[in-house]
């Protein structure tokens, strides 16, 4: 049972205006940056995601607060780094304060949202940014870890959770 929220009053950005790609299919596949960032925050392209019409105009939510993640700029297109001949993903995000406890649901959401778009190939690390989190290495491990995302997504009210920072219409 929460008592009140850890961050009352967050600082909400504005959304950026997205700039329209190309969608030639017959363009270069690899994944960019901008990719991850736009399936995270679903502005254009949906070409990499195996479940388009799950997460068709969502935002990812944060759990606290009815903004997304981007209006709160936990998340920023700089914040991602993509290696595409490895295979590899990295997500930095960061807290709207240091002492933030759903900082864990925040990961998760990122990672499950991820893994519904990306092929199983892909190795995604998710991370809190370095010092901007009082608990950053526990975090870091938490979210990295199968064994202990599998079993985080297994509680009935975490599961729950996440799904309504995913699913969530309210954006």
């Amino acid at each position: 049972m929460t008592l009140g929220l850890i961050n009352p009053n967050p600082v909400v950005h504005a959304k950026k205006e997205r700039v329209a790609r190309s969608e030639d299919p017959h363009a270069d596949d690899a994944v960019d940056p901008l990719d991850v960032y736009d399936i995270l925050f679903l502005r254009l392209r949906i070409r990499f995601c195996l479940f388009p019409d799950k997460f068709r105009k969502k935002d990812i939510r944060d759990p606290e607060h009815p903004y997304s993640l981007e209006q709160l700029s936990v998340l920023s297109e700089e914040s991602i780094t993509v290696d595409d001949k490895l295979g590899r993903i990295l997500i930095t995000f960061t807290p709207t304060i240091q002492y933030c406890s759903m900082a864990t649901v925040i990961g998760l959401c990122l990672r499950v949202k991820l893994k519904h778009c990306f092929p199983p190939h892909y190795k995604v690390d998710i991370k809190v940014a370095a010092g901007s989190h009082a608990n950053e290495e526990s975090v870091n491990k938490q979210l990295n870890d199968k064994e202990r995302v599998a079993a985080a997504l297994e509680n009935p009210n975490l599961l729950q959770l996440v799904d309504e920072c995913l699913y969530s219409s309210e954006l």
